[in-house]
């Protein structure tokens, strides 16, 4: 199991766990705080913005074009901004920590 954590939209800390190849919208909307992830995971909705710790941006591939698009034009898009959605949790994730961004 990959453990992480989330901070939700009122500052708490969740830890959660998540299967390797598991997407961390997956693990996120499961949750009364988490995600609205309307699209289900198809990167046309931004519902699922997450801001991801700099020091495990690396650790994920870079944003394709879809997703650069989707979140250049959020109100609280940040350089560390990514769509939960495209982040497929793997072993090196393992201590990840994500901060929800405000719903747009």
């Amino acid at each position: 199991m990959i453990n992480f954590t989330a901070i939700d939209l009122e500052g708490q800390e969740h830890k959660l766990q998540a299967k390797p190849d598991e997407r961390l919208m997956e693990v996120l909307r499961e949750h009364d705080w988490g995600v609205a992830a309307i699209c289900g995971g198809m990167c046309s909705c931004a519902t699922c913005h997450v801001w991801v710790n700099e020091e495990w941006l690396e650790r994920f591939p870079p944003k394709d074009a879809d997703e650069e698009e989707l979140l250049e034009f959020l109100d609280h898009f940040q350089a560390n901004s990514r769509l939960s959605c495209q982040l497929i949790l793997q072993p090196q994730h393992d201590g990840l920590k994500v901060t929800l961004a405000p719903e747009e």
